[in-house]
């Protein structure tokens, strides 16, 4: 199984991205659960709820997974949850961060932010820092040795960066060889 994770900081298409690629590739799509979260509990979020976070998002992950055959996408996975928690409260439990270590995506489209800041009603509050955030997850998962993609520019751009990405990583599974040289 294949684990694709579109990740990155607030309001940069990540739900969308994950949904389009998803039906792309037939396949399932994890909800970021703390969108559902939030939903349920509509508020400013505390220290408190990082773990009901991480839990509800292991939980949608593994109902994604069992539901795929080859490839799955996650919108988000444990480390956005490990990147949120540092920060906005400073730190992460340390489950929570061993977790999202032990369960890396295979490759993660990490959407860059350079399109419009679009409020979407939840408590997006930090249009400003999506750059640091950017950096910290680019920096956490690089960390952790995740294999990366930064997907920028425009919506098409990005949907075209995304596709190729997948291609590459479905070609290397098959054992084919990769046209085009370097990154990712």
């Amino acid at each position: 199984m294949l684990k694709i994770v579109v990740t990155g900081s607030e309001c940069t298409g990540k739900t969308t991205l994950a949904r389009e690629l998803a039906l792309r590739h037939g396949t399932t799509c994890s909800a970021e659960y703390a969108r559902r979260y939030l939903d349920e509990h509509p508020r400013l979020l505390t220290a408190d709820d990082v773990e009901p976070i991480a839990r509800g998002q292991r939980q949608a992950e593994d109902a994604a997974i069992a539901g795929a055959r080859r490839l799955v996408i996650l919108d988000t996975d444990l480390a956005s949850t490990v990147v949120y928690a540092r920060h906005y409260y400073g730190a992460c439990p340390a489950w929570v961060e061993e977790a999202a270590r032990s369960r890396l995506g295979d490759l993660y489209l990490l959407l860059h932010p350079d399109v419009p800041w679009v409020a979407d009603g939840l408590y997006r509050d930090r249009p400003h820092l999506r750059d640091e955030l950017h950096a910290s997850f680019r920096d956490t998962l690089a960390k952790w040795g995740a294999s990366i993609c930064d997907v920028r520019g425009d919506w098409d751009t990005r949907r075209a960066m995304a596709a190729a990405a997948i291609d590459r990583l479905l070609a290397q599974a098959d054992g084919q060889a990769w046209p085009i040289p370097g990154d990712w």
